[in-house]
């Protein structure tokens, strides 16, 4: 029998051989069972996310022992190597401390004589170029480093057997600069179980006995996107609020914290918090600091010359406006320059207006254009004229930025084009393919977090994995790989997406959408172990895509439909479910991780739930309120525990190791009334409704808004009249509820006319609501279309009337249906289900998981720039479909929000149904031009295309989705034959035969 992990201890296989020898199977069976979930809990926490696993925890083939218990582990470096490479490796002696139990040792060479051959082995770390014990390897041709010679931010991690006179083996890391040697370093740490988030989400490291290391180990990694960063932005009240308490003031204390994980994710570019504070004024070890990490230090898309914005309030003189005082911008951007020539920088070129605002109808693009050539000339006069190209530089086309460079303003070409989403994970533009011979290359500016309209969103992560992968990916393919920078607000609770960034910024390659999709196991198996791995992962993806389909700031009441398809109640289930997945592993996890479990699982899952249940609630008490039911108060009263709930939820988080996270959860997210937060969390409007001592009988029928009695007309054949339709292939139960008005009990009887139509229940006595199900005996019931009505008696004189509809289609339509069947007025397709792909010039539709608001979606792979005039050479994807109707048909095709990212092009699918010719729809109409579409396609996190068919005869046939330009997504196809009802997010996907 093969063991299912290796690294269970073979003492544990002991007991195995008595159970074999036991005549009861169900004893031996409990038994493995038991022994294997030991061995899932005890198998090694640190999962290698991406890469070769080379660090494990017990002796096998193939591996040395490279440390252990028993002594200190020496780690060698050269005195003369970096100071950030030695402070790394003291970083990585404290790493071992928490592994081992001791620190490291560090030595800055090697021993003389017999205290030597005491080494053994050892971690050797050295840098190209500054270290001799790394040159003495390279001379000896035990190592090869050509690979790495020259190759900014590379590193090589390699077993060497014997490489000194009297050291038995060292696990070496070479780096081809400063960075790539403390990359190396890290990579080592997080092997041996030390997550990058030990401090930042207090992921505990578990204790081992011994590391070994894999004999023959040789790695070489280089980034393939050149600056991978991030931006703390919109940090107050959380971060700034957290900073000040524990630090004083955004000063090198708290940045040490910052660099440090920026490393262990091997990042190496930053934009500072900005929002009150400047980065190299209000500490001068800040930028001392950062250049000693190796962090590359730049300045936001408005903060020009590496001078924070705040530090024009404190030292500029007149106004923020180069055509009226050149002479004083000029001095305080030569000012940074001076300040930032020892470190390394990336200028940031152009102008904005102060505080991050559109600059005035007065600004033209020769006065930019002049900015830029006076900012450069300013780097020619403190580098020297041969440094002016040289000087990393870069120009964020950000909104209006854009908009001016689209008009023609050019910078030189060894400038860094930025390009920008839409502040909504949307990009807006990418290079062209004459773009992208510019020296300077391009890259790209992204969000997680968003000041702004039509709503902001600050409090908490609703990016999935696979709309950020989708999205950088593109990035990536069209060559925008020399920055690749992310607001991520106040860093926690980002965590989770912002490690999948750095990584993807990493190596673009490695992340093909199959791996991008484990990519949260991989995560969840690292910090958290094998055995709970899966359900992490189906609760941050969960959530995650719940938030991302429309985040907690946008939601109300009225976002999902509590009359059509059970949508409310669809996702209040799914809510609860999440909740009780994370109460049930919350039990299971580990003591030591419930701290990092709470914050990085347990807390998004809950509050998230805790907004959207708040929500149906409320939107539940309303209506109910509305209709006259007794119990509506119930539901207002349940709101309002939601609300407490998402109070008490944020105090437990900064409760958390005795307060070590207060503020983080203090950003407002309950109670909008326009694009800003209100100043604290604010309790929606409930309705009060009194019901009298007295029994009423009120009745609510599925569609239907107004309860009986009201307007809605009870005599056939009013157009308003409450009906209930029914289709052969359709929703087979469809509901009304009795429900009372008052105190006092009463007694119903609903009678249905027609012998076709069943009841679920006919008589009963009603307190407080009773729902009847209503179905069709379709046995009964010939084919065609036929009426009927339900009599209902209650309390008074008045009955009320039901009218029933049912459609059945013909024997021979039954007989023939194939595929996705009309059912209800529609048919619905989740677009991943297709039966179909035709790729072509090697593009075709691909499926991808995750990606959109309900289910998954389909995307035209591989990313490139080709774009198809005709529909017919297009790529398509097939459907086959049945029609039970004929006549003019509405086909909505619903797309993940996206704009054209190439000028003068469109984002067109086009549709065909049977064989007619296709139809084609430009979605990027509106929405790249018009404020009121690009609002609700971001805010909705849909795009949506409408075409018009004409079916003739019905029966089975197929549908066809064309994609003719790059970066169409498409999630779900509905087409409305006539009975299509209003929702958040579609009806769910029809039955398929």
């Amino acid at each position: 029998m093969n063991l299912p992990f290796k690294s269970c201890s073979l003492a544990l296989l002991v007991p195995i051989t008595a159970v074999a020898s036991a005549k009861t199977a169900i004893l031996k069976r409990a038994f493995w069972v038991s022994f294997v979930a030991l061995c899932m809990l005890i198998s090694p926490l640190s999962k290698a996310l991406d890469g070769e696993r080379y660090i494990d925890f017990v002796a096998s083939d193939g591996y040395s022992l490279i440390a252990n218990r028993k002594k200190p582990a020496t780690i060698l470096v050269d005195r003369n190597d970096d100071p950030g490479v030695v402070r790394a490796a003291n970083v990585f002696a404290g790493d071992l401390k928490k592994v081992l139990g001791k620190q490291g040792a560090l030595n800055h060479g090697l021993p003389d004589g017999a205290s030597k051959a005491a080494l053994n082995s050892v971690f050797l770390f050295g840098t190209l170029g500054q270290s001799k014990l790394i040159d003495q390897l390279i001379e000896a041709k035990q190592i090869d480093v050509a690979n790495i010679e020259g190759q900014w931010d590379g590193y090589i991690i390699q077993h060497v057997v014997q490489p000194y006179e009297g050291v038995d083996s060292a696990l070496v890391v070479i780096g081809a600069n400063k960075r790539g040697t403390s990359y190396g370093i890290y990579d080592i740490a997080e092997q041996m179980g030390v997550s990058p988030w030990y401090f930042w989400a207090d992921v505990p490291v578990k204790a081992r006995e011994s590391l070994y290391v894999k004999s023959d180990v040789k790695i070489r990694e280089v980034p393939k996107v050149k600056y991978r960063g991030i931006f703390l932005n919109d940090e107050a009240p959380a971060l700034t609020g957290w900073v000040q308490e524990n630090f004083g003031n955004y000063n090198h204390q708290f940045y040490e914290h910052i660099f440090e994980l920026l490393l262990r994710l091997k990042a190496n570019f930053l934009w500072p918090a900005m929002w009150n504070n400047a980065f190299g004024d209000d500490d001068p070890l800040n930028l001392k600091l950062a250049h000693e990490y190796g962090i590359v230090m730049s300045t936001s898309h408005h903060e020009p010359m590496m001078r924070a914005d705040k530090e024009w309030n404190r030292y500029g003189v007149g106004e923020w406006d180069y055509s009226t005082n050149p002479k004083q911008l000029y001095k305080f951007w030569q000012d940074g320059a001076e300040r930032n020539k020892p470190y390394e920088s990336v200028f940031t070129l152009g102008m904005r207006g102060q505080e991050d605002t559109p600059m005035s109808e007065g600004e033209n693009i020769g006065l930019l254009e002049q900015i830029v050539s006076d900012q450069r000339k300013i780097i020619a006069d403190v580098f020297g004229e041969d440094q002016v190209n040289k000087v990393p530089q870069v120009w964020c086309l950000y909104k209006e930025v854009q908009t001016y460079y689209e008009k023609g303003m050019r910078v030189p070409d060894d400038v860094i084009l930025l390009w920008s989403d839409d502040n909504w994970g949307n990009l807006r533009r990418l290079p062209t393919p004459e773009e992208r011979k510019r020296s300077g290359g391009a890259g790209v500016y992204y969000h997680f977090d968003y000041v702004g309209g039509p709503r902001s969103y600050r409090w908490i992560n609703t990016m999935p994995i696979a709309k950020v992968w989708q999205q950088m990916n593109m990035a990536y393919e069209y060559e925008a790989n020399k920055i690749w920078i992310v607001n991520v607000g106040d860093l926690k609770p980002m965590e989770v997406p912002t490690e999948f960034f750095l990584r993807m910024a990493w190596d673009p390659e490695a992340w093909h959408h199959e791996k991008a999709l484990d990519f949260v196991r991989l995560w969840a198996a690292r910090d958290f172990g094998d055995a709970y791995a899966e359900e992490i992962a189906t609760l941050i993806n969960g959530y995650t895509g719940h938030n991302g389909r429309r985040k907690p700031e946008l939601m109300s009441p009225d976002t999902y439909s509590l009359l059509n398809y059970d949508e409310a109640e669809r996702i209040e289930a799914q809510l609860k479910a999440w909740v009780a997945k994370a109460d049930a592993l919350e039990k299971k996890i580990p003591k030591d991780k419930q701290a990092s479990f709470f914050q990085l699982v347990a807390y998004p899952v809950k509050a998230s739930a805790a907004v959207g249940l708040m929500n149906i609630a409320i939107a539940k008490n309303r209506l109910y309120a509305e209709q006259g039911r007794a119990y509506a108060n119930r539901y207002a009263k349940q709101a309002r525990q939601y609300f407490e709930q998402d109070a008490a939820l944020s105090e437990a988080y900064h409760a958390l190791n005795n307060g070590k996270w207060n503020h983080f959860m203090s950003q407002p997210h309950i109670g909008y009334t326009n694009w800003n937060n209100p100043e604290g969390n604010q309790m929606p409007i409930t309705y009060d409704y009194q019901p009298g001592d007295y029994a009423e009988m009120g009745i609510a029928v599925d569609g239907y808004a107004a309860g009986w009695p009201s307007d809605v007309g009870s005599h056939w054949p009013h157009k308003s009249s409450y009906t209930l339709p029914f289709d052969y292939w359709g929703q087979s139960g469809r509901e009304f509820v009795i429900y009372n008005r008052g105190t006092q009990p009463f007694d119903f009887k609903a009678v249905p006319e027609q012998s076709w139509i069943q009841l679920s229940q006919s008589t009963g006595s009603v307190k407080q609501s009773v729902p009847v199900t209503v179905t069709i005996d379709w046995g009964a019931l010939p084919e065609g279309s036929h009426k009927g009505v339900i009599k209902i008696r209650g309390t008074g004189w008045q009955g009320a009337s039901i009218y029933v509809e049912a459609t059945k289609p013909s024997a021979a339509i039954i007989q023939q249906a194939s595929g996705f069947v009309e059912a209800d007025g529609y048919i619905a397709i989740d677009a991943e289900n297709f039966s179909t792909s035709k790729a072509r010039e090697g593009v075709s539709w691909q499926a991808v998981e995750q990606l959109g608001r309900t289910k998954g979606a389909i995307t035209l792979l591989p990313v490139s720039d080709q774009r198809f005039r005709r529909a017919k050479k297009a790529p398509f994807v097939e459907y086959p479909i049945t029609f039970s109707s004929t006549g003019e048909v509405s086909v909505h095709v619903l797309l993940s929000p996206a704009l054209p990212v190439q000028p003068q092009e469109g984002l067109r699918y086009a549709v065909s149904i049977g064989g007619s010719k296709p139809q084609v729809v430009d979605v990027s109409k509106g929405v790249a031009k018009m404020q009121a579409e690009w609002d609700s396609m971001v805010s909705d996190a849909i795009n949506q295309g409408v075409s018009q068919h004409s079916v003739k005869k019905a029966g089975a046939t197929t549908l066809r989705i064309y994609g003719m330009d790059p970066g169409l997504t498409v999630q779900k196809i509905i087409v409305d034959t006539g009975g299509l009802q209003p929702s958040y997010l579609g009806p769910e996907q029809s039955p398929k035969k």
